[in-house]
C-alpha cells in the first residue's frame, strides 16, 4: 500500500510541475510530457505516448488534458486519472478567474479599463491566425478536405450560431467515412468489446444538465450545460474552441463584449497548462452581475463543463481503442471533421477581427504578432508581457 501511496504522490508532483511550467503549445508540451513521462519516470512507453496522443488528438475535448489522464489511467487507473486531471487544471483555472476578477474590477473603477490591453486583442488575433496556419497544414491534405474546409469557413461566417456547428461536424465526418476504402486495410476485431459505463454517464450528464436548465432557467445550470455541450463538441484543441465560445458567449448571448473575449484569449496564451483554461474566464465574466462569489462560481462551472466530457471520453474509448482503431470507417470520418474544424478556425479569424477598428496600428500588431510566432523564437508570454507593457506605456503616455 505505501510503494502504491507514494507512486500517485510522485506521479501528482511531476503533473503539477507540467501544470506550471508547460509554456509553448502543443508541442513543447508533449517535449516535456516525452522527457518527463516516459525518459525519466517510464510510466509508459514512447510507442504509448504517441499512440495516446493520437487518440486523444481523434476524440472531442482538451487533447493535452485527455493525453494526462490517460496517462494517469494506465499508471494508476481512474482514480489516479481523475485527480491527475485536477492538478493539471487547477493553475490556470486560478489564474484565468483571478484575470476575471481583475477586468471586472477595472472596468467597475477605472474609465477606459481595458486601454491596457489596446494592443493585446489584435495580437490575439495572430495568435489565432497562427494556430489556424498550423493546424489546417497538418489536417489537410487531400482535396476534398480543402473543399470541406472552405465551405465549413463559409457556412461558419455567415451563420454564426452555436447550434450550427454540431451539424457541421457531423456532416463532415460522414462525408469522408465513405471513402473507407482508401484506408490501408487491418486485421479488423469483429468481438468488439464495448464497456458503456462511461459513454452512458457523458451522455446523462448531458441530458440532466438540458432538461434542468430548460425547466428551472438559473443560470449556473444553463453555464454549466452551455460549457459541456461546447466540451463534447470540440475537435482539434482549445484554438478550435474560440469561434465556439466567441460565437456562444459574445455574438449570441452578449455575456461579454469583444474586447475582453480577446483580452481573456491573449491572456490564456501567455500562461502555462491547459489553453481551455479560457472557458473558465468567460464562465467567470459571464456571471458578473453576482458579484465576487458569481465570477468565481462560473469559473469553476465553466472548467467543470468543459472538461468533464473529454474525460468522460477518453475513460470510454480508452478500454476497447486497440480494436476500435482497426476500422477503416473510423479513421475515415475523422479526415471530414478535421476539415470543418479548420473552416472553422478560419471563420472565428474575421468573425473577432470584425468588430475592431480597422486602423493601421491594429492591422500591424496582428501581421506582427503572427511574424513574431512563425520567423521568431520569442516564446508566447513573452510576446504576451511585451503587449502588456505597451499599451500600458501608451495608456500613460497619451
Amino acid at each position: 500500500m505505501s510503494v502504491r501511496k507514494v507512486r500517485y504522490y510522485v506521479f501528482l508532483k511531476d503533473i503539477l510541475t507540467l501544470s506550471l511550467t508547460s509554456f509553448g503549445g502543443p508541442q513543447a508540451f508533449l517535449a516535456m510530457l516525452l522527457d518527463r513521462m516516459v525518459r525519466k519516470r517510464a510510466y509508459v512507453s514512447e510507442e504509448e505516448l504517441w499512440e495516446l496522443n493520437a487518440l486523444c488528438n481523434m476524440l472531442p475535448g482538451p487533447a493535452s488534458t485527455q493525453l494526462v489522464s490517460a496517462i494517469g489511467f494506465r499508471v494508476g487507473g481512474p482514480n489516479l486519472a481523475y485527480l491527475a486531471l485536477f492538478v493539471w487544471i487547477l493553475p490556470a483555472t486560478i489564474i484565468m478567474i483571478a484575470a476575471a476578477l481583475l477586468i471586472d474590477f477595472l472596468q467597475e473603477n477605472t474609465p477606459g479599463a481595458l486601454d491596457f490591453a489596446r494592443f493585446i486583442q489584435p495580437m490575439a488575433i495572430g495568435f489565432i491566425i497562427f494556430a489556424a496556419q498550423k493546424t489546417i497544414g497538418k489536417m489537410i491534405k487531400s482535396t476534398e478536405a480543402m473543399i470541406l474546409m472552405l465551405l465549413s469557413a463559409f457556412v461558419s461566417f455567415f451563420y454564426s450560431s452555436p447550434y450550427i456547428f454540431p451539424g457541421l461536424l457531423i456532416l463532415g465526418g460522414l462525408s469522408t467515412s465513405i471513402k473507407y476504402k482508401n484506408q490501408p486495410k487491418s486485421e479488423e476485431d469483429k468481438t468488439l468489446v464495448i464497456r458503456w459505463s462511461n459513454f452512458y454517464l457523458w451522455a446523462l450528464v448531458l441530458v440532466i444538465a438540458a432538461s434542468a436548465g430548460a425547466i428551472f432557467k438559473w443560470q449556473p445550470i444553463i453555464l454549466f450545460e452551455n460549457f459541456y455541450r461546447n466540451g463534447s463538441l470540440i475537435f482539434g484543441g482549445g484554438q478550435v474552441l474560440v469561434p465556439y465560445l466567441y460565437t456562444e458567449f459574445v455574438d449570441f448571448k452578449h455575456f461579454l463584449s469583444s474586447e475582453e473575449f480577446l483580452t481573456g484569449y491573449a491572456i490564456s496564451q501567455g500562461i502555462p497548462g491547459p489553453t481551455f483554461s479560457i472557458s473558465s474566464y468567460v464562465g467567470a465574466l459571464s456571471m458578473r452581475e453576482f458579484g465576487f462569489t458569481g465570477i468565481l462560481m462560473g469559473g469553476l462551472i465553466a472548467a467543470a463543463g468543459i472538461f468533464l466530457p473529454g474525460i468522460f471520453m477518453i475513460f470510454f474509448v480508452i478500454r476497447f481503442w486497440d480494436q476500435l482503431k482497426l476500422y477503416r470507417p473510423v479513421r475515415a470520418a475523422l479526415e471530414g471533421i478535421n476539415a470543418v474544424s479548420c473552416g472553422m478556425l478560419i471563420a472565428a479569424a474575421y468573425l473577432l477581427f470584425e468588430p475592431m477598428e480597422s486602423s493601421l496600428i491594429n492591422i500591424l500588431f496582428v501581421l506582427g504578432t503572427y511574424s513574431l510566432l512563425q520567423f521568431s523564437k520569442i516564446s508566447s508570454p513573452m510576446i504576451i508581457a511585451g503587449g502588456i507593457v505597451l499599451g500600458i506605456l501608451v495608456n500613460y503616455l497619451v
